[in-house]
């Protein structure tokens, strides 16, 4: 075979491997094997966050960033809400004698006062369903709180959900703690801070409570 033949059956090859290569690859120039590789990646990932959720109830003194503030709270608006009326409201606390009051008065939240900050989940009765639909807010509420404690979690911070909604008492302390309106329902508060402990996450996994297409 001549010299001239020998490079045309490499430049066909060469044609040959670069046409697979541009077949096998998706619009950001990766394959689809390094594709799917990522989403089993990212889902492991998400799926890790949930199981090593934990309650922390220690902090550090270290301050948490606007930022990171921000970031929390857009977590918490990406929930899903009954109807996408998104009934939530959010009240930033970093005030050392409102979280040191918290503290004080309700004996589940001592560690409000260790807590660099604390975000309290509030549902607005104006901006959810009439009648029999107004406690839909709740399950909204819960929705977004669960998104912000896991958010917390990715991003190395702890938090712990403290439940004020449907204690009468609870509720009315903190309403006119935060002077909220009339409207405005306190669900929880959440300190957040740096993790000061490493508890051990629960395996909270039960068969007993797993039912097919009837209880039975």
């Amino acid at each position: 075979m001549n010299k001239t033949s020998w490079l045309n059956l490499l430049l066909a090859v060469a044609l040959v491997i670069l046409s697979i290569k541009i077949t096998f690859l998706d619009k950001d120039g990766k394959t689809e094997t390094t594709a799917e590789t990522e989403a089993v990646n990212a889902s492991g990932s998400v799926i890790d966050n949930i199981m090593t959720r934990t309650s922390i109830r220690a902090y550090q003194d270290l301050d948490v960033s606007e930022e990171t503030v921000d970031t929390l709270l857009r977590a918490a608006m990406a929930a899903p809400s009954a109807g996408n009326k998104q009934p939530w409201h959010f009240v930033v606390i970093r005030d050392k004698a409102t979280l040191n009051t918290i503290s004080e008065n309700l004996n589940t939240m001592k560690m409000a006062k260790d807590a660099p900050l604390a975000i309290v989940v509030c549902g607005d009765l104006n901006k959810t369903f009439p009648d029999e639909g107004v406690g839909y807010w709740v399950q909204d509420a819960s929705a977004a709180t669960e998104n912000l404690l896991l958010a917390a979690h990715s991003m190395g911070l702890g938090a712990v959900w403290c439940g004020i909604y449907p204690l009468s008492e609870r509720v009315a302390f903190l309403k006119n703690l935060l002077k909220l309106p009339e409207n405005i329902v306190p669900l929880n508060v959440i300190p957040i801070g740096y993790p000061d402990e490493k508890p051990d996450p629960k395996d909270k996994w039960n068969e007993e409570n797993v039912h097919f297409e009837t209880w039975n």
